[in-house]
């Protein structure tokens, strides 16, 4: 279901509810871009501390912004049946009163959500509002001070419309008289009433709905009973509560405490951070913490398939939908405990559509695939129908290695760990280049000589050395046996007491010690001893 900011705020309390009642949440995002281009050298390496990668994410995570969150309910409504609430809620950050956020746009990315049919026009024209903490805290500063200002110059062109009308009218208008504005969209309604009210003492507003308000002229007496009434729907608690938009649902995801289900989730948890809860800190420990505390229980279904994939013979995938696909056409179809997973009858457009990349569709997959692997570990992925309770509960137990490791798509380390120490993975061997008689070679132009074997991260060892370093073994095997790669570059396997620039730096110090102390004793003569 797809839902914008007209329909979210009425839609609210509903959604509240389910993810209270639900068994477990997916989500998944879609970004105006990735890896920012503004900073050299900001794409992830395979050689990057998990310390390093986050920073690079985190400069990222600032540039861009999130265009559409997907959200996927699972509810489990008896031992092996799940009925899933799927919502697609297209995102705009706030432009209410003083807030004005700035993002960026990556090519790439725009080109590549249009190719899947994104619809640009509901983000920027109907997206949900949202604010992190840090900015909720300045809006109600500014709200509390009555210091309203507009940001947005096409709420500014729609307040002067709506004030030289109720001007126009107002000075002619009988008490009691009303007028009626049309065609206000989302938080103009409020907008509009707080202008008017602060502008003219002698009117009162209120909303009707159907982005109509209606514009009262009333005497001061009134006025000031109207301002004191506990109905007042411009109250700047609900002002607060409209102007909070989806870090309202998002506060509820928070306080549910229920299992939070992703796909490469890295990148989704950061913005979650730094969009709904508070800018994202330097320290990468603080954010772990934070993550922690906010959703205990994280389970990456790459994390999980890696595994799953590794101890079953399944064709090798590439995406989310190629593994969906692949375990619904594995699982034995007369397991009777396999769950059955329903999308619910007014979020049905799933079950008749392939919709990838829509954030929605994908959160949908990623909760049905955590699902179909946990079945799979917890009937030792065998052949035959195994009798077995398949509620959620029961599932936990078997994805108990796997939770709160988020996969790390390209680093030095598999995945991040939310709730321990991050640990190392096995890699294959790195390997060092010797330049020979070819000054000038950089990083690039060596991952260039090398791209016909592999992709391989370079870093710059020293002046006529450059480290390689691939994550496949096969990779690393090719280039040494290969000989046909420039007569120039020396390939072997690198070892730190061999080729390390410090130790080599130690071993001629020590050497030059040692020359100095050998002639000092041959041209000194031995010592005298005396007694």
């Amino acid at each position: 279901m797809e839902m914008g900011a007209a329909a979210f705020e009425r839609r609210l309390p509903r959604l509240r509810g389910r993810v209270r009642r639900a068994a477990f949440l997916a989500i998944d995002m879609e970004f105006t871009g990735l890896h920012s281009t503004a900073t050299q050298n900001n794409k992830p390496s395979l050689f990057d501390s998990p310390v390093e990668l986050y920073l690079k994410a985190r400069q990222s995570i600032q540039r861009f912004t999130v265009t559409q969150l997907g959200l996927a309910i699972f509810s489990n409504e008896n031992s092996n049946k799940y009925v899933v609430h799927s919502y697609n809620f297209f995102l705009f950050p706030s432009t209410w009163g003083v807030t004005d956020v700035e993002f960026a746009l990556s090519a790439s990315s725009i080109q590549f959500l249009s190719h899947y049919g994104f619809d640009y026009n509901k983000f920027l024209k109907d997206g949900i509002p949202y604010m992190n903490e840090v900015q909720e805290k300045i809006f109600s500063q500014h709200l509390l001070a009555g210091s309203w200002n507009i940001s947005s110059v096409v709420n500014r062109d729609v307040l002067k419309k709506a004030i030289d009308e109720v001007t126009c009218w107002v000075g002619a208008a009988e008490e009691e008289e009303t007028l009626i504005l049309q065609d206000l969209s989302g938080y103009q309604v409020f907008e509009v009433q707080l202008v008017l009210r602060q502008a003219l003492q002698n009117v009162w507003t209120q909303p009707l709905g159907d982005k109509k308000v209606m514009v009262k002229k009333v005497s001061p007496q009134h006025r000031w009973l109207l301002e004191n009434s506990p109905y007042d729907s411009c109250r700047k608690e609900l002002i607060l509560l409209s102007a909070r938009g989806f870090t309202n649902l998002f506060q509820t995801l928070v306080k549910a405490k229920k299992p939070l289900v992703g796909h490469n989730m890295l990148m989704d948890l950061m913005h979650l951070h730094d969009k709904f809860y508070k800018p994202l800190p330097e320290s990468y420990e603080e954010f772990k913490r934070n993550i922690h505390n906010l959703f205990p229980v994280l389970i990456d279904t790459k994390t999980v398939t890696k595994s799953v994939w590794k101890k079953h013979p399944f064709p090798r995938v590439s995406n989310l939908l190629e593994i969906y696909s692949v375990l619904c056409s594995n699982l034995n179809s007369k397991d009777s405990a396999c769950p059955v997973i329903t999308p619910a009858s007014d979020c049905s457009r799933y079950a008749e559509k392939k919709c990838p990349h829509e954030a929605g569709y994908d959160a949908f997959l990623c909760g049905s695939v955590l699902l179909k692997s946990a079945h799979l570990l917890l009937c030792g992925y065998t052949d035959d129908a195994v009798e077995v309770d398949s509620s959620f509960s029961r599932y936990l137990p078997v994805l108990a290695e796997y939770l709160n490791k988020v996969n790390v798509i390209r680093g030095g380390v598999a995945s991040i760990n939310f709730s321990g120490e991050d640990a190392p993975c096995q890699r294959p061997p790195l390997l060092v280049v010797h330049v020979r008689g070819w000054s000038g070679l950089n990083e690039r132009q060596i991952r260039q000589e090398f791209k016909a074997f592999c992709h391989f991260d370079v870093r710059r060892l020293s002046k006529d050395q450059f480290l390689l370093l691939s994550n496949k073994f096969k990779h690393v095997r090719r280039v040494l046996r290969d000989a046909n790669h420039p007569p120039r570059l020396g390939v072997s396997i690198y070892r730190h007491w061999r080729h390390s620039p410090s130790i080599s730096c130690l071993l001629q110090v020590s050497g030059i010690v040692a020359l100095w102390s050998l002639l000092a004793f041959v041209l000194g003569g031995a010592p005298c001893c005396s007694f």
